[in-house]
């Protein structure tokens, strides 16, 4: 089968288009023949090596991607989980050396995998998977109590703008940051309260909350810079496993997708938000899977709102 890896570890040029077994459902597992899969951040640590150490057992090609949606195309023994042949999917993927979304085929447990969003298609199926997942982990670990205030850092992008319409499917009050050009956006999100987006946000979030928030999801990666904006015995929730300096009585809280990558209610209840409204399923840009080093380097240049998506 077809799919895009890196033989050597390197910039978004190392990825190629590379020749792979076709993978087949075992008990327990879906095969899903791919129509897209979403570029992530996450996506460029096993194009560049950051993540060798989890690939080393295994030799190259390595093939990224997490998030991935097309039919299904086998279903093992014992893993019907409701799905037919034919039915439009997303699904999560946990990279493991060639196995990655970039791919025209996947296997993946049962449980990483439900029905796509009624009338979306494969390109926006492909952004909720993993984005949403992570999103929804980080208000699980995060807990806060209803009509707390949460702030979001990085809110105009994937990651950041679900959490900001979960938090308020929740009943939770936002405080958000955004670029003077994603003002609209954020506010069109669900954010309560906007602020100036920079290395000064976290003054700018006490400003608006004097007392600090209760909770913060860190999207924009600042870590202990965003320290000031919450209140003593508050909650930060970090992507990319950051963990801070314990200070006041604020926890941090890493979130780490795999934990829940088999959670198929949590995956499903996202479909369901989706179809609601309550969730938008936004797509920056699509590419033909081939392009997929121009992806790569469109992302790494930053400012796409939404995801870019490579389509088989």
């Amino acid at each position: 089968m077809r799919a895009i890896g890196v033989n050597h570890y390197g910039g978004p040029e190392a990825l190629e288009v590379v020749e792979l077994p076709e993978p087949h459902a075992g008990p327990g597992e879906i095969r899903v023949r791919v129509h897209a899969a979403a570029v992530n951040p996450t996506d460029t640590y096993v194009r560049d090596g950051s993540r060798a150490e989890w690939q080393r057992k295994d030799p190259p090609p390595y093939v990224p991607g997490m998030d991935a949606a097309g039919v299904v195309d086998e279903i093992g023994e014992g893993a019907g989980g409701g799905l037919d042949l034919g039915d439009p999917v997303m699904a999560v993927v946990v990279p493991d050396g060639a196995h990655g979304a970039y791919a025209e085929y996947v296997v993946v447990p049962v449980g990483s995998v439900v029905r796509a969003p009624a009338g979306a298609d494969h390109a926006h199926a492909a952004t909720l998977p993993m984005n949403g997942l992570t999103a929804r982990r980080t208000l699980d670990l995060l807990d806060p109590e209803p009509g707390a205030t949460l702030a979001v850092t990085g809110a105009a992008g994937a990651y950041g703008g679900y959490v900001v319409q979960l938090a308020k499917a929740a009943g939770l009050r936002v405080v958000a940051d955004a670029s003077d050009a994603d003002v609209e956006l954020v506010r069109k999100l669900g954010a309560d309260v906007v602020v100036p987006r920079g290395d000064d946000v976290a003054a700018r979030i006490r400003e608006a909350v004097p007392e600090g928030v209760d909770v913060l999801a860190d999207g924009s990666v600042q870590g202990d810079l965003l320290l000031p904006a919450v209140r003593d015995g508050g909650r930060i929730a970090t992507v990319r496993g950051y963990s801070g300096p314990e200070e006041r009585g604020i926890t941090w809280h890493p979130v780490r997708v795999r934990e829940i990558a088999e959670d198929r209610e949590r995956l499903d209840a996202l479909r369901v938000l989706a179809e609601s409204g309550a969730l938008t399923l936004r797509v920056a840009e699509t590419y033909p899977a081939e392009r997929a080093p121009e992806a790569h380097a469109r992302l790494e240049r930053g400012g796409t709102r939404g995801r870019l998506v490579l389509l088989f």
